[in-house]
């Protein structure tokens, strides 16, 4: 892990949705106890157990966040992008890391350090309910996955996943898988050879078209009603 000092703080802060609330004199309080960081892909930022050191927001990349086993296999919770932060709990709760996270494409963060963020909070209301917010939108997230991995069956996980990236208001579209299939597969609780065989009977069937990481469905309305 690299620190970067090349940037302005400040200038990368105004740009994340997150703190476009705050002015130029709270964004330069906060940043600093805010510090960047440069990950090359593969390179874990922190391990499950670990003390946190802040929260952590994605300027650009990707970070895993993951579940670890010791028979080697890992559940992935969830895939942060530009824009997304992760950690909060550490703030707030004084806890350990409840999971793991790794790089999976070179990535720079945002690291703010617990003493900077609550005074940022402290002084701004707003920031506090866009922060409550975001939390809330990934605890239903989670929950989501939860049913997911627990009530549906691999072909229902499948379907389930590609419904959810639809556009709105279409009923045919393609979408680049950002990851590769063993990563969606994890996130599924699938082995990635059920993956692969899940799509290659939907393929079979005439829902999907295959390509790559590109994949085509043929009608929104039979996707949905598809149950394996």
């Amino acid at each position: 892990m690299i620190l970067e000092t090349r940037h302005s703080i400040s200038e990368i802060l105004s740009r994340q949705p997150l703190f476009r609330l705050l002015d130029g004199a709270e964004l330069a309080r906060l940043a600093k106890g805010t510090y960047e960081y440069r990950l090359i892909k593969n390179e874990m930022l922190f391990q499950k157990g670990d003390l946190p050191k802040g929260m952590h927001v994605v300027i650009s990349g990707q970070v895993k966040l993951f579940l670890p086993s010791s028979a080697g296999a890992e559940k992935i919770v969830h895939m942060a992008g530009p824009g997304e932060s992760f950690g909060e709990e550490g703030v707030f709760l004084n806890k350990t890391c409840p999971v793991a996270a790794q790089a999976t494409r070179d990535s720079i963060l945002l690291v703010m350090e617990k003493h900077a963020l609550l005074d940022a909070l402290e002084r701004n209301c707003m920031l506090s309910t866009a922060l409550m917010s975001r939390m809330c939108s990934r605890l239903c997230d989670l929950i989501d996955n939860m049913e997911t991995c627990v009530q549906r069956n691999s072909a229902q996980r499948v379907v389930h996943y590609l419904t959810q990236m639809a556009p709105p208001d279409v009923d045919s579209f393609e979408l680049q898988l950002d990851v590769n299939k063993q990563t969606i597969a994890s996130q599924l609780n699938l082995a990635p050879e059920t993956f692969s065989r899940v799509l290659g009977r939907l393929v079979k069937d005439g829902y999907i078209q295959v390509r790559g990481r590109s994949i085509k469905v043929m009608n929104l309305s039979d996707l949905r009603d598809y149950t394996g």
